[in-house]
């Protein structure tokens, strides 16, 4: 028997006039597993969810929740039949209602002892016990969001959607949030699907991180496997800093200025390096080069040098071993370290 997974998708197209937003996207959603969506803007990552949530309706292509069909350009499900939750950047909180209120909203007909329990339950899980009698507008931006996934939570969707959930907040907050959040879909239990385009953000939340650019999924695999073994350069040049190294393929070897490219492929013509993979160093060892960037980041310093082989490659420092521009260092792999072979984008 074929298993039943909260979501899946299948070759999905949603085009607005000329411009295709979503270009044959498949991806499906295990139980329990959360998943990021990363991409620049104007990649069709929105538009995906939207179409998943039933505030699109796909052109071509299919998608399931449950197991039914809830649009396959015939079908057409609508967004409040489809058991799923969702989060936007905007709380769209009530605000003529109270904390309680807002929470129970999707609650309504069932007996009132049992709604009052769902809701100390989910404001619970999202650390607000003790705010049913509060307002919105006496509630902080980070609190009025965690009311608002309480709310979503409560009628116990298959499925949580968010789209772009902490953007309007600062780093700190976000970072608090964002751990709410995931808290309270592992206590529930909730698969659920998040938009974001912020590459850190979608490392540490994702189960799965799927990239998309142009409308396509591009790589959907653990956030380990899309940092250090992306498909290509661009999900290595969006995920984080990198540095490209042309490879010389000879005699059944490939190598690049930093030495061997293990996995390289003859018609790999690219390697890439993450900053922390390459390490500063005054001996006689590695690639000399001269400093011409130094970033300042509190538990390191990053810094761009430009090997006398004409090519720059980022690098880190320890915060107490301070660079200068101008500086003439050389550069090495760090033990254990490897270059990655990656693909030119399509």
């Amino acid at each position: 028997m074929t298993e039943v997974l909260p979501l899946e998708v299948d070759r999905a197209v949603k085009a607005f006039g000329d411009t295709v937003a979503v270009g044959g996207v498949t991806v499906s959603l295990d139980h329990r597993e959360i998943i990021a969506v990363v991409g620049p803007s104007g990649c069709g990552k929105s538009t995906l969810l939207r179409a998943i949530g039933g505030l699109e309706s796909l052109d071509d292509g299919s998608i399931r929740l449950a197991g039914l069909v809830v649009d396959d350009g015939d079908t057409r499900v609508p967004p409040e039949r489809r058991s799923v939750g969702l989060v936007f950047q905007e709380h769209a909180l009530f605000p003529h209602l109270t904390v309680h209120a807002n929470v129970s909203f999707g609650l309504r007909g069932r007996p009132r002892a049992e709604v009052d329990d769902r809701v100390d339950e989910m404001l619970g899980v999202v650390s607000l016990a003790g705010y049913e009698g509060r307002y919105p507008h006496e509630l902080s931006g980070g609190e009025r969001q965690r009311v608002a996934l309480a709310r979503a939570l409560a009628p116990s969707p298959a499925l949580m959607l968010f789209d772009e959930p902490f953007a309007s907040l600062d780093r700190n907050l976000r970072d608090e949030l964002r751990r709410h959040v995931v808290s309270a879909l592992r206590a529930t239990g909730t698969a659920a699907l998040i938009v974001t385009h912020d590459q850190h953000e979608a490392l540490a939340i994702g189960d799965r991180v799927a990239v998309m650019r142009s409308g396509r999924l591009v790589q959907a695999d653990s956030p380990d496997a899309v940092f250090h073994s992306p498909a290509d350069e661009f999900v290595a040049a969006f995920l984080g800093e990198a540095s490209f190294l042309p490879i010389e393929n000879g005699d059944g070897t490939a190598v690049s200025v930093l030495g061997p490219v293990p996995g390289a492929s003859s018609t790999t013509h690219r390697a890439m390096v993450r900053p922390d993979d390459i390490e500063l160093t005054d001996e006689h060892e590695g690639v000399e080069g001269e400093i011409t960037e130094v970033e300042y980041r509190g538990t390191h310093w990053f810094v761009d040098v430009r090997l006398d082989h004409g090519i720059s490659v980022g690098a880190l420092a320890p915060h107490l071993d301070r660079p200068e521009i101008g500086d003439r260092r050389r550069v090495r792999l760090v033990a254990g370290h490897a270059q990655v072979p990656v693909e030119p984008v399509d």
